[in-house]
């Protein structure tokens, strides 16, 4: 990685000038804001010079006496008020380029110590079809968990279904009294979703069926076999109908451990956080209080009312005997950590559960647990009128139904394009698009604002969409088509043209992006990079002819091609999304 070379050679630099940095201060570099002036870029001169009360210029002119770069720079040059500017040799390009085009992760370096890492994502409920609602969390949590494995890390996921609690006491009344055996066979969560619509409307206007809902729940939580029986036919029918949503989407989990993996540990759990004096008794129920170990404004068990903080406490059993969330999340945990070993947990939920997870992790915390633990945030999906995404009956859509529908559009706009293709490479081609169109239109999206669903913008050819950079693959494959027999590239690259050079240059920040996506888990900046790289592409192809070039010009030329296709073939894969040779 070029940035991570200039940073190494510019904190040498320092040192070789004798200049002391203050603790704390790390001189970096970053790709240049302004690419007149260079490829690269460091502001490090005008923040120590403030603090060594001397003059930017000539601490960035001191620096660049001592930087070290000649195999890597053709220019440096210090600009403005003091930023040191550097722009990157033709041959250094070139390099890289041949590093893309032969390694199996594209000049992406694997980090230097690998952490084995817990991605929750997804979590769909049992007996329940998944929905809208899914797809940030799912698509989300799927790409971060391929990023952090392509770089180096070991990852787990493991999808934190609901299949347990109180819904089940009236689904297994409904089960007994309402349920249709040949609908249930026809469309298994559908079924037991109106069974349960039943049950809860009943429920509401008589007590007497909400004391039976009840009684029933609590036979299967004593282990009722018949009960038993039935939730675990829901769990059965409801994992077979998620696997084909999983697989209509490639994605893959490692394992599918729900709330009621952990029941058993739930009482021993409780019993330790008393003994250790973690938890307290309150009002009959079990609750973790603050410890006064942080300020109020950051102790997630306090909350401000008017002018003073009061408690805010996390409850993990209610004074019924019942458990919650949190103390299902805090057995998940300990398993997480004993079993797996995990480094890190990543928690891919949305936004209004920030303060349930930073309960959960404080209490955690303080009962000795040191893996670090991130709530990965995101906002909502909207429909084109700024509300919650809903049919028009008001009915929350499911994920598989937006699917399907983008993949019916796909496939006639393949239909109006006649192309030579066949009805089954359309077909496949419509599955690629279709559901490469949604995934991209989610993660493209900074995670944590809303955004808007629009069919029409998220399967067009242009702007920021799959279809566009899918597009651009294909039209870096096509030129390889076109050619009689095997291409063999060669090392014997020269880069001239500045659409050449520009083309080089977004390439090798692939290796800089790649980690980058990590570090805020922003799946976002991935998809932003690979539409610059399609834009630049796409301009290179204009300015530079490929085919009717010649000798080393036209060795460069499909050198950038190949790196172009494998860059964006491996960052779409990233995001979850396949390409297709021909569209």
């Amino acid at each position: 990685m070029f940035r991570a070379l200039l940073t190494s050679r510019l904190q040498a630099a320092f040192t070789a000038a004798g200049i002391d940095l203050p603790e704390g201060f790390t001189p970096g570099v970053v790709i240049a804001s302004d690419t007149r002036f260079g490829d690269y870029q460091s502001n490090a001169a005008m923040i120590l010079a403030k603090q060594l009360k001397t003059n930017p210029r000539a601490l960035a002119e001191q620096i660049k006496a001592a930087l070290q770069v000649e195999d890597l720079c053709e220019k440096i040059t210090v600009d403005g008020p003091g930023f040191l500017n550097l722009t990157l040799s033709p041959a250094a390009l070139a390099q890289r380029l041949s590093v893309i085009v032969k390694d199996v992760h594209v000049g992406v370096p694997q980090v230097e110590k690998a952490k084995t890492i817990v991605v929750d994502f997804s979590a769909p409920n049992i007996a329940k079809p998944m929905h809208v609602g899914h797809i940030r969390s799912t698509f989300i949590g799927d790409s971060l968990a391929r990023v952090a494995r392509f770089i180096g890390h070991k990852v787990i996921t493991d999808n934190h279904v609901g299949d347990w609690g109180t819904q089940f006491g009236m689904i297994i009344h409904g089960w007994k009294t309402q349920l249709d055996q040949s609908k249930l066979k026809a469309d298994p969560i559908h079924e037991l979703v109106s069974v349960y619509k039943a049950v809860n409307a009943a429920a509401k206007a008589d007590e007497a069926v909400l004391e039976t809902c009840k009684a029933e729940l609590v036979k299967l939580q004593q282990g009722d076999a018949e009960n038993l029986g039935i939730w675990k036919e829901c769990v059965r029918l409801t994992l077979e109908q998620l696997e084909k949503v999983y697989g209509a989407l490639d994605i893959k989990f490692d394992h599918y451990l729900g709330e009621s993996f952990y029941n058993d540990a739930l009482a021993p759990l409780v019993a330790e956080m008393l003994n250790q004096g973690i938890a307290t008794i309150s009002e009959g129920a079990t609750v973790v209080f603050s410890d006064g170990s942080v300020k109020p404004e950051n102790d997630p068990f306090l909350i401000r009312d008017k002018d003073e903080w009061k408690p805010a406490p996390c409850i993990i059993r209610k004074g019924d005997g019942g458990y919650l969330y949190a103390t299902t999340d805090l057995a998940t945990i300990d398993y997480r950590v004993k079993e797996w070993q995990a480094d890190e947990i990543w928690y891919v939920v949305g936004a209004p559960q920030q303060l349930h997870f930073r309960q959960v992790f404080a209490a955690a915390q303080r009962r000795g647990i040191t893996t670090k633990m991130i709530h990965i945030a995101f906002g909502s999906i909207l429909g084109p009128d700024g509300k919650m995404f809903k049919t028009r009956s008001g009915e929350t859509v499911g994920l598989l139904e937006v699917i399907d529908e983008a993949i019916e559009r796909a496939r006639t706009a393949a239909d109006e394009k006649e192309q030579g293709l066949s009805d089954t490479e359309k077909d496949e081609i419509a599955r690629i698009i279709g559901g490469g169109s949604v995934k991209y239109a989610e993660l493209s999206q900074n995670r944590l604002t809303d955004y808007k669903f629009s069919w029409d913008k998220m399967l067009s050819l242009q702007g920021n969409t799959a279809p566009y950079l899918i597009n651009a693959y294909v039209r870096t494959r096509s030129i390889f088509r076109k050619l009689d027999g095997e291409v063999t590239l060669t090392d014997d690259l020269a880069i001239t043209e500045p659409a050449e050079r520009a083309l080089a240059m977004k390439l090798a920040q692939f290796a800089e992006n790649a980690h980058d996506i990590l570090d805020d888990h922003r799946p976002n900046l991935l998809a932003n990079y690979l539409y610059e790289l399609a834009d630049t592409y796409h301009s290179f192809y204009e300015a530079c002819h490929v085919l009717r070039s010649e000798g080393t010009a036209r060795n460069t030329r499909l050198t950038l091609c190949e790196a172009t296709s494998r860059v964006l073939k491996t960052g779409l894969g990233l995001l979850g999304i396949q390409t297709t040779e021909r569209m």
